[in-house]
């Protein structure tokens, strides 16, 4: 109480300006998300006039979410998307963060070299061609790790680890080679622990990029049981097929090819698609609010 005294009016306009603005932007960013979760659970026989801005749902039905849920090539593409992400993320963290470690040494022979090379490959990023045909050559067409691997380890977020492994003190290493630790002890008990925060960070790049790939997974699959959700999401909204997400069954029997509204559905292909990035990322932000060296040096 005393510091909020203590503040100059104009501190208190500033306080009140950003505070204003950023309840502002949560209101831009949830309302569309709260639009597609009313409009999906709306009653199909008012979606028609169902307004834009709306974040209410004009009666209630599942039906469009209990549809889509059950049908094969969403849990198909659910079931692809998360292990196809969870292998990627995986691997490029890993990867990144051996190769950082390695490159953040100043013993490492060609150090330079190998930072110039990593550099040289944002600056000139190979196109899809090369790529399709590298992936051709080692036989990884129309099988999930053509996707997987593609970029398995990400220049920008290596650059990343790179300054912070850089950071961290020289007492904390050579503490751990007195203790005995070997390179990769070192690596493993001393470093991954105290990057907590940079690693989290790195996944969570990853996750997004992996989840959200459609384009390649589009060119590489052409197993349609291989395709992740993205590319069912894909494939659904522009075709806006709504018989081949309905079905025959579900046409004739419990819902009604007539009662199903094509921009409810899309609505709640959408928010499948969006809820699990969702729902991870609180549990990957409490690592960005620790401090780096948190709890590695005692007095």
């Amino acid at each position: 109480m005393a510091s909020q005294s203590l503040r100059t009016p104009l501190e208190r306009v500033e306080q009140v300006l950003i505070v204003s603005t950023l309840l502002l932007l949560v209101v831009f960013t949830l309302q569309p998300l709260l639009n597609l979760l009313a409009l999906s659970l709306s009653e199909p026989s008012r979606i028609a006039g169902f307004s834009g801005l709306s974040i209410i749902p004009d009666g209630f039905s599942p039906d469009v979410w209990l549809l889509l849920l059950q049908h094969p090539n969403v849990q198909r593409g659910i079931f692809n998307s998360v292990w196809m992400t969870a292998t990627s993320v995986a691997i490029g963290v890993m990867g990144t963060a051996l190769m950082a470690w390695g490159m953040s040494r100043p013993g490492l022979p060609g150090r330079r070299i190998i930072f110039l090379l990593v550099l040289v490959t944002i600056v000139f990023e190979p196109g899809i061609i090369p790529d399709y045909f590298l992936m051709k050559r080692m036989g990884l067409l129309n099988t999930p790790w053509s996707v997987i691997m593609y970029k398995a380890i990400s220049a920008w977020y290596l650059i990343i680890l790179i300054r912070f492994f850089e950071e961290i003190p020289t007492e904390l290493l050579e503490a751990a080679e007195l203790d005995g630790a070997n390179p990769f002890q070192t690596f493993f008990m001393v470093v991954l622990p105290l990057a907590k925060s940079a690693l989290a960070t790195i996944a969570l790049f990853y996750l997004v990029l992996h989840w959200n790939e459609f384009f390649r997974a589009m060119i590489y699959l052409n197993d349609q049981s291989k395709w992740p959700l993205q590319v069912v999401l894909r494939q659904f909204v522009i075709e806006g097929d709504k018989v081949a997400i309905v079905g025959a069954n579900n046409a004739n029997n419990n819902i009604g090819l007539a009662q199903i509204n094509i921009r409810a559905l899309k609505a709640g292909m959408i928010l499948i698609t969006i809820l699990p990035i969702l729902a991870i990322y609180p549990l990957i932000l409490k690592f960005f609010t620790k401090g780096t060296m948190s709890g590695a040096l005692k007095g």
